[in-house]
């Protein structure tokens, strides 16, 4: 089991484990500043920002939009999460050495061919039907699967069974059984 920072990958155990830390003190911490615990979660940020992009073109729109009154267009600590996620996700990528700009990953190019466009597109695609189901479910993975197994809640413990079951689904659809290794 390596440790290291610089390892190019580290141990799914010691991640879960930061991943588990990093819950409990987003509560702790949380409850003491602000006297109210706050959960990981990630997609509530991609309707705030959709809120400030579209508050450049019609402001008045976003103001009296019932969804973003309740969902309250702002910069908060789960913007930054997300923020750090991206950061954070790069410099481990740094560290490890495997940091590599790809247009299209290997197993992208492999079932769908080399074009950036179409895998773009598919990614827009996905990205969209995604935030659309989190919306729609009320949070997304890290919301329900982490935070609300968290607490130990049988809706968090349906939807990550949903997610996985889904990610599954999808994954054997769009690639097939295949036999090939994700890892090369």
């Amino acid at each position: 089991m390596n440790l290291s920072l610089f390892a190019s990958r580290w141990s799914p155990y010691v991640a879960g484990a930061m991943v588990g830390i990093l819950a409990v003190l987003s509560v702790v911490v949380t409850t003491v500043v602000i006297d109210k615990p706050k959960y990981l979660g990630a997609s509530t940020t991609f309707v705030r920002v959709a809120g400030y992009a579209e508050k450049v073109i019609a402001a008045d729109y976003v103001a009296e939009n019932t969804y973003f009154a309740k969902k309250k267009v702002k910069v908060d600590w789960q913007m930054l999460f997300v923020v750090g996620i991206f950061v954070g996700a790069l410099i481990s990528a740094r560290l490890g050495k495997t940091h590599k700009i790809e247009k299209v990953p290997p197993i992208w190019e492999q079932r769908f061919g080399s074009s950036s466009v179409v895998r773009a597109i598919g990614a827009f695609i996905g990205g969209v039907i995604l935030l659309f189901g989190a919306r729609l479910a009320g949070g997304c993975p890290s919301g329900h699967g982490l935070s609300g197994n968290m607490q130990l809640s049988v809706s968090g413990l349906l939807a990550l069974v949903f997610f996985l079951v889904g990610g599954i689904v999808t994954a054997r659809f769009l690639y097939g059984s295949g036999g090939q290794s994700w890892n090369k």
